[in-house]
C-alpha cells in the first residue's frame, strides 16, 4: 500500500507524535517526515556557530544569511523502519538533535518567521507527493489542505516522564523537574509566538494520548481511516 495521501499530525510536545507518525508511515508505506527535527537541526547549526549567546540571545542576522545563501545544508533519508535520519553538512545529526541544549533553545529558534519559512519550504518540497508529517503548525500551516488532520495531547507531567525514560534509555542522565520545566515552557513559547502559533485545526482529530499505548492509537487511527477513505493501516 502506498497511498498518496497528506496526514498532519500536530500537538504539544513529547506527546509522541513522532513515534506515532513513523509507524503510520511503516504501516502504510508512506514517507514520514520530521518538522521538528528540521527546527532541531537549524538549532544545532546555531549553537555549532556560535549564533545562540550563553544568555538565549540569537545572532539572527548572521543566521537568516546563512539559510538564504544555502549554507545550512540539510538532508534527510528514509530508514526501514519508516522513521528518518536527519544529515547536516554531510553528518548524521540524529542523536544530536535531540540533546537537551537543543531543546532548550528550538523553541526560540522555531519562532523566527524567516527559520520558519526555509523549513516550510523544505517542508512542501519533500512531501508534496504524500506523507506523513509531525510538527506543531503542520495542520493550519504547512498543509492547511492535508486529508486527514490530527491534534495530539497529553498531560504535562507524563509527558515530562516519557522524555526521561527516553533519555536514560540512551544512557543519558535526566532530572524529571528540569524536564518538565523545559515541556511547560515550550507549551508556552509555541502556543504564544507570533508567527502560526499552536493550535488545533477546526477540522482535526484530537487523540489525548496521555493513557494510550501507541498499538491502541493505531487501532483509534485504523477506525477513522477505514470510515473516510475505505482502508485501514492493515
Amino acid at each position: 500500500m502506498n497511498p498518496r495521501l497528506v496526514i498532519a499530525i500536530d500537538g504539544h510536545s513529547s506527546t509522541g507524535k513522532g513515534t506515532f507518525a513513523v509507524e503510520i508511515a511503516r504501516r502504510l508505506g508512506i514517507l514520514y517526515l520530521d518538522s521538528g527535527a528540521l527546527y532541531r537541526t537549524v538549532t544545532l547549526y546555531a549553537l555549532q556557530h556560535g549564533q545562540i549567546e550563553w544568555n538565549g540571545t540569537i545572532q539572527e542576522r548572521q543566521l537568516q544569511e546563512d539559510l538564504l545563501l544555502g549554507r545550512v545544508e540539510i538532508a534527510v533519508r528514509p530508514k526501514s523502519d519508516g522513521s528518518m535520519l536527519v544529515f547536516l553538512d554531510g553528518h548524521d545529526v540524529s542523536a544530536r538533535i535531540r540533546e537537551l541544549e537543543v531543546a532548550r533553545n528550538v523553541s526560540a529558534i522555531a519562532t523566527l518567521p524567516f527559520v520558519r519559512n526555509f523549513v516550510d519550504g523544505q517542508l512542501h518540497r519533500l512531501g508534496k507527493e504524500g506523507c506523513v508529517m509531525d510538527g506543531r503548525d503542520i495542520g493550519t500551516a504547512v498543509f492547511p489542505d492535508a486529508d486527514l488532520k490530527i491534534f495530539m495531547t497529553a498531560d504535562a507531567s507524563i509527558r515530562a516522564a516519557r522524555r526521561v525514560k527516553q533519555m536514560e534509555e540512551a544512557g543519558k542522565h535526566a532530572d524529571f523537574e528540569e524536564i518538565l520545566k523545559n515541556v511547560q515552557e515550550r507549551d508556552y513559547i509555541d502556543s504564544h509566538r507570533a508567527m502560526n502559533p499552536l493550535r488545533q485545526a477546526e477540522d482535526a482529530l484530537v487523540l489525548d494520548n496521555s493513557h494510550m499505548t501507541v498499538e491502541d492509537q493505531m487501532v483509534w487511527l485504523d477506525g477513522i481511516l477505514r470510515e473516510r477513505f475505505g482502508f485501514g493501516l492493515s
